[in-house]
């Protein structure tokens, strides 16, 4: 992996991290929050599929991870 997909990846992690506590769930700022992460997590996905874009399905039956 190169200095982008780790540095995505260090992004997404500090995202999780920063989840709001269980307790404002229902608030404005679990919607930003979750929002934010979302679009973090797309784009590290995109980032590892076009990293390795035959990884999928069958890679993961292979591995009995499905």
């Amino acid at each position: 992996m190169d200095d982008h997909g780790l540095g995505l990846l260090r992004q997404l992690m500090s995202d999780i991290e920063g989840a709001p506590f269980p307790g404002s769930i229902e608030g404005e700022l679990y919607t930003i929050w979750y929002e934010h992460a979302q679009s973090r997590a797309q784009e590290v996905l995109k980032y590892l599929n076009d990293l390795d874009p035959n990884y999928g399905r069958e890679s993961n039956d292979a591995a009995g991870l499905v």
